[in-house]
């Protein structure tokens, strides 16, 4: 009814100027006294050929809108099999509407152009920035200065972050790297955490290790870089006691640390890009892109993180790799 609707009052114009004629034409011919029969009659007919004529147009207004509506997922590709125009108006539409996709080929082309040059010479930045980072370390190693473990801390944080770039570019890549295989949840576990256990030592933070002798269905490479950017926050918001690394029913890690927390109303948005929370308000170097990554990440094998936390007793990280299974 809707399209018979909007039919009719596309029609409106036609219908408007037909029924003044018929009008016109009934009044002349009650003026010459002709017969009420042979008005009605003419009447009739011009009814019977109106409903005709009109359900044939309206099959073809009904057609060219399923056409429209059927290319709806199909114009971001072609405008070939846009119906064909009745009448110079509609074409003039057509032309408009293929000179306008054109001019959006044209703009798509150019900005992933740009795109991957920037892409090509960030990746190129964070694979040179490594060779300086390595001379650094071995410069530290050599000379014995009381620094040294500020300075290397600070060294260990530029690589960190060297390796979120790498994370960011990739992860927005069409392609991925990834290789899902089963692997050793506790070899990936400790091989996390022996990055981190110079941290763990200067900041006298202990570590526990649980039940995790099994294997999960992921790719080793990014499920660590997952679990380090969780360890990373953990080991930044908590300045005394432990974090736990456990597991739920062979399926479930779980990360637990005894930090400051996160408030109930940052919890549903921590993952979100660029978003810093209070915490992140108190620590100004935060930057919002590490859950982030997580989050896409974690996304993109198939597994789920979740988040319970309370003010000043610590967060409870889940990350369910049960659906790799």
């Amino acid at each position: 009814m809707r399209l018979i609707w909007e039919y009719l009052k596309l029609k409106r114009k036609p219908l408007f100027l037909l029924f003044i004629f018929i009008f016109i034409y009934a009044s002349v011919f009650h003026l010459y006294d002709l017969p009420v029969e042979a008005v009605g009659y003419a009447g009739l007919l011009c009814m019977v050929v109106l409903i005709i004529l009109g359900t044939y147009d309206f099959i073809k207004f009904l057609k060219k809108h399923k056409k429209l509506v059927k290319m709806r997922s199909d114009i971001t590709v072609s405008t070939d099999n846009l119906p064909e125009a009745d009448g110079r108006i509609e074409q003039d539409y057509i032309d408009l509407i293929k000179a306008l996709y054109d001019d959006k080929q044209r703009y798509m082309a150019e900005s992933d152009k740009e795109k991957n040059e920037m892409i090509d010479y960030y990746t190129l930045w964070a694979h040179q920035i490594k060779t300086p980072i390595a001379a650094m370390r071995l410069i530290l190693q050599s000379e014995d200065i009381p620094q040294y473990h500020e300075l290397n801390e600070q060294l260990f944080k530029i690589e960190r972050y060297v390796e979120m770039v790498m994370a960011y570019l990739r992860i927005g890549s069409s392609s991925t790297d990834f290789l899902l295989k089963k692997y050793e949840l506790e070899d990936m576990v400790k091989q996390s955490v022996r990055k981190y256990a110079p941290v763990f030592i200067r900041k006298k933070i202990g570590i526990k290790l649980e039940n995790l002798k099994f294997k999960v269905l992921t790719d080793e490479k990014w499920l660590c870089f997952a679990i380090e950017q969780i360890l990373s926050n953990a080991i930044k918001y908590t300045d005394e006691g432990y974090i736990l690394i456990d597991s739920e029913n062979e399926t479930t890690l779980v990360i637990k640390d005894t930090g400051i927390g996160i408030a109930p109303e940052d919890l549903p948005r921590i993952c979100e890009k660029g978003y810093t929370g209070y915490n992140g308000r108190i620590d100004k170097r935060a930057s919002g892109i590490g859950l982030y990554l997580t989050k896409q990440i974690l996304t993109k094998l198939g597994h789920k993180i979740s988040f319970e936390s309370e003010i000043g007793k610590g967060t409870t990280v889940r990350i369910d790799m049960s659906s790799g299974d």
